[in-house]
């Protein structure tokens, strides 16, 4: 079931959604001595990882941290690279964390980093996955028509011509050339394992993919779909964002 939440704005929206993900890492400290989470990026996370980074009450050397997706081919000095953005927007402002499990994008042997993240991840089961939803609609990189069965953790796709113009669209890229044509993405079925998923949505340009998501059918042509089928996932969107919702549910399921 997805729980929806509309904010008047990102700065709000960023603070409500860390504050739920905030709370759950609390709870899987005080219960485990210990919490593992996943990290997205994107334009739709600054504000989120901004009020995130801030809780002083998180013992952050008790967190440790995957990252949602990365391109193929790209190094981390690249200014749109995920593994960049990560380091400068939360591992390093919070130094205590335990660990961040980055993708290495760039790796000589892709199935032995496939390996070794897949492996990582399967030892850790994810408290709070945090997250966004594409133009496209799509869940970490895992365009439409999404593998909804794929049981690897971390998987191969390829990106489709709306996802990367996106990426260029929010100025990653000088030209659509230079965005990547596949990336390493975590899985349909790996998100959907995580506890509690929070999603951050803002922005007029995600409206449709809000709609989508909460209005359509549950299916790989609207991969955020699938989290309908979550036995907790909270959505928050803005006034923007949710501009094309006939009405405004508390919550949608399939």
């Amino acid at each position: 079931m997805i729980h929806i939440h509309v904010e008047p704005g990102k700065a709000a929206l960023g603070k409500a959604a860390a504050e739920l993900g905030a709370q759950a890492i609390r709870a899987a400290i005080a219960s485990r001595n210990e919490a593992n989470i996943v990290v997205a990026t994107g334009a739709s996370q600054f504000e989120m990882l901004s009020e995130l980074v801030a809780k002083e009450d998180i013992d952050w050397s008790r967190v440790t941290a995957f990252h949602l997706d990365e391109y193929i081919g790209m190094p981390d000095t690249h200014p749109a690279s995920f593994r960049r953005y990560l380091r400068e927007r939360f591992a390093t402002r919070v130094p205590k964390l335990a660990a961040m499990h980055y993708i290495d994008g760039d790796a000589a042997d892709l199935n032995a980093e496939l390996d070794r993240l897949n492996k990582l991840i399967a030892a850790r089961p994810i408290d709070v996955a945090f997250a966004g939803i594409g133009e496209n609609a799509h869940l970490a990189f895992n365009d439409p028509p999404a593998d909804f069965e794929a049981k690897e953790p971390y998987r191969v796709v390829d990106l489709d011509e709306r996802c990367r113009a996106q990426q260029l669209g929010e100025g990653w890229f000088g030209s659509l050339a230079e965005v990547p044509m596949q990336a390493i993405s975590m899985s349909v079925q790996q998100i959907m394992a995580s506890s509690l998923v929070v999603l951050s949505v803002p922005d007029r340009r995600k409206a449709e993919a809000v709609r989508n998501t909460v209005e359509n059918p549950v299916s790989p042509e609207v991969p955020a779909s699938i989290l309908r089928r979550h036995a907790a996932c909270h959505l928050f969107i803005d006034t923007e964002s949710a501009a094309l919702l006939r009405q405004i549910p508390s919550a949608v399921a399939e």
